[in-house]
């Protein structure tokens, strides 16, 4: 049998797994299904990503900004990893990959917690490096950039989902922590 694709059964296949709750399911974040569908992947190149302190010795603040013309997606976790170490900063609350629209010129906010700095446990890095995509390399920062003078300790390290704002990141954070 040879299957066809043909603008009618496109839509026919849209339309079976919206009524399934299969294309609901995937579709998460801030997009709505219909929109987050048409969307492309933000390319890296559009895309400012930067991280300063955040206000505790174990906190850092990272934000996106889509300087493209048009609305496109990036995952809904920011991939955080540290230097020299496989893995990444876990999502809080546990959240699985997703869709998050970036409307064009707006920026997206999350935090990252890292290990007290007073504590044997875990790793010292030099810095850490920030995606807003794991399709995209990411920019890395040192660790006296992210209010860590000391090096990155690393331990069980977490990261929120992308906020609309700093203040909803911090919230975020305190609440998974708290």
């Amino acid at each position: 049998m040879r299957l066809r694709s043909t603008p009618a059964s496109a839509l026919s296949v849209a339309a079976a797994l919206v009524l399934t709750g299969t294309a609901m399911s995937v579709m998460t974040g801030t997009a709505s299904a219909g929109t987050a569908g048409r969307l492309a992947t933000c390319q890296e190149k559009a895309l400012t990503v930067h991280a300063s302190p955040g206000g505790q010795q174990n906190v850092a603040r990272v934000d996106v900004t889509n300087h493209g013309s048009r609305a496109c997606v990036v995952d809904r976790i920011p991939t955080i990893t540290f230097t020299g170490l496989d893995g990444s900063a876990q999502p809080v609350p546990p959240a699985e990959s997703g869709p998050y629209t970036l409307s064009a010129g707006e920026r997206s906010y999350a935090a990252v917690r890292t290990a007290d700095p007073a504590s044997s446990e875990g790793h010292v890095v030099d810095g850490l490096s920030v995606a807003a995509d794991p399709s995209h390399l990411g920019v890395t920062f040192s660790g006296a950039t992210v209010g860590m003078p000391g090096g990155v300790h690393v331990w069980e390290p977490i990261t929120t989902l992308w906020q609309e704002s700093s203040a909803a990141a911090d919230l975020a954070l305190a609440d998974a922590v708290g």
